[in-house]
């Protein structure tokens, strides 16, 4: 999550960063930052890939990324300061290139990910509130959406963990309908006339497919869930005893976002027909119109439209103080760096990432962007997986945690699998990934040779 501060010219002397966060705190964070846009929308698009057995790809990715938290966990304990994979990566390979690159994947995946929230929020949630009629102007809606975020963005917002405490609470508000009326409709027989619960469904796999494949495809959208996992990673330095509440916090997190995933996963393929899934974006409303008929649609909408726009927030922040983060270690034009006098925000950054948004939102459908985000955390895991066990031979003074060798191992060789083409990721994802990159590439490029090769603090680059 991005913090609002006022940054000073790089090597200025800063006291560390309070530590105001206990293990609750630290939880709800966890809890929030990974539930979000995925769930509430792309839900449909991974059933589309799988079929019926919706809770398959989602298993999988979190296992994938319980292997990837161990090796973050261990990381954290030994550098337990805000940073990241780019801090980590520079730490292992100390290739100033490889680090820069890192860190703008991660601002990618932001960008990716609010286009995302922007199409969801301009899509079936939105038609559930003002009916049919609004679908043909969803493109203005969407743009619309991202300007919002843009102005809030500008205007200045002092992220709080307090507060994600209530937006998390208003999330999970919404998914405890979806559970608790999704189990009543299928245990109590208490649901829509128009739809007969079927849990033979949990076993069929995409015809059109091997169950292997559609697994693998699914898994690799799927795994967009874990936009938000990155960002907790940033809060240890704010955290108290974070060798012992940090690896509590986030195993116990992953553990209860992964438990209402699956269960929403069942639910939804059980109550409504695996191809009305794959139409929509809206896929929990599907799921409350079948198990409770008399809910007001529009109430689970607005809920749902708050849950995407809260994603889309935090990971908009984040991209332009990366951005600007960058601007300021002089990796990128220095324009970049550049701050509102009267607002004290970094207006260059947040324009160029929101021109990004606007372009993905108009270029691309909601599932390409899912899956480009995935494509983009897959390749940062895989890197932080490796650079654990290059920096095995970086002895620090203090005990924490240690993950057994094959854990990472694993980890890299199964982000690296879902990351490439054998998943079954088509080549027009690795077309944006590559066209995304490419502009931070050219940028770095522009600077190298106006300013020559500069030398700059891998920790600024995750803030």
């Amino acid at each position: 999550m991005a913090n609002e501060t006022t940054v000073n010219a790089p090597g200025a002397h800063e006291p560390g960063l309070k530590k105001v966060m206990g293990p609750k705190l630290l939880l709800f964070f966890v809890v929030g930052d990974i539930l979000g846009t995925t769930i509430y929308s792309l839900t449909g698009k991974v059933a589309g890939k799988v079929g019926g057995a919706l809770w398959v790809p989602f298993l999988v990715a979190f296992v994938v990324a319980f292997l990837t938290a161990f090796s973050y966990l261990e990381l954290v304990g030994k550098y337990p300061r805000a940073g990241g994979a780019p801090l980590y990566v520079h730490k292992a390979f100390g290739i100033h290139f490889v680090t820069f690159l890192i860190a703008f994947a991660v601002m990618c995946s932001g960008i990716t990910s609010a286009s995302s929230a922007a199409q969801a929020f301009s899509g079936d949630y939105l038609t559930g509130i003002f009916g049919d009629g609004v679908e043909p102007y969803s493109w203005m809606v969407a743009l619309g959406f991202l300007l919002l975020l843009a102005a809030i963005n500008f205007r200045g917002v002092g992220e709080s963990v307090k507060m994600n405490v209530v937006l998390t609470c208003v999330e999970l508000s919404g998914l405890a309908i979806v559970i608790v009326f999704g189990l009543i409709a299928i245990f109590g027989g208490s649901h829509s006339a128009d739809i007969a619960p079927d849990p033979s469904r949990l076993t069929q796999f995409d015809s059109d497919t091997s169950p292997l494949l559609a697994v693998t495809s699914a898994t690799a959208l799927a795994f967009f869930a874990m936009v938000g996992f990155e960002d907790s990673v940033n809060m240890a330095e704010e955290t108290k005893e974070p060798s012992k509440n940090f690896p509590r916090a986030l195993l116990l997190g992953m553990v209860i976002t992964a438990t209402i995933y699956l269960v929403i996963a069942v639910i939804t393929s059980t109550l409504v027909p695996t191809a009305e899934l794959a139409e929509s974006d809206g896929p929990l409303l599907l799921v409350v119109k079948a198990a409770a008929p008399w809910f007001p649609p529009i109430l689970f909408s607005l809920i749902a439209l708050f849950a995407v726009t809260n994603t889309a927030l935090i990971n908009m922040l984040m991209a332009s103080r990366l951005v600007y983060g960058m601007a300021n270690e002089g990796v990128v034009p220095s324009v970049f760096g550049k701050v509102h006098k009267g607002r004290r925000t970094p207006w260059v950054s947040i324009l160029f990432t929101s021109i990004i948004a606007v372009i993905l939102v108009n270029s691309l459908e909601i599932s390409d962007l899912g899956s480009t985000t995935s494509l983009l955390l897959l390749v940062v895991f895989a890197v932080v997986n490796i650079a654990v066990l290059v920096l095995r031979k970086d002895e620090v003074e203090h005990d924490h945690f240690k993950a057994p060798t094959w854990v990472p191992v694993l980890g890299a060789l199964t982000c690296a699998f879902f990351a490439s083409p054998l998943s079954g990721r088509p080549a027009t994802e690795y077309i944006i990934a590559g066209i995304l990159l490419g502009i931070g590439a050219i940028f770095w490029l522009i600077n190298y040779f106006v300013k020559g090769k500069r030398d700059f603090e891998a920790e600024s680059l995750s803030k």
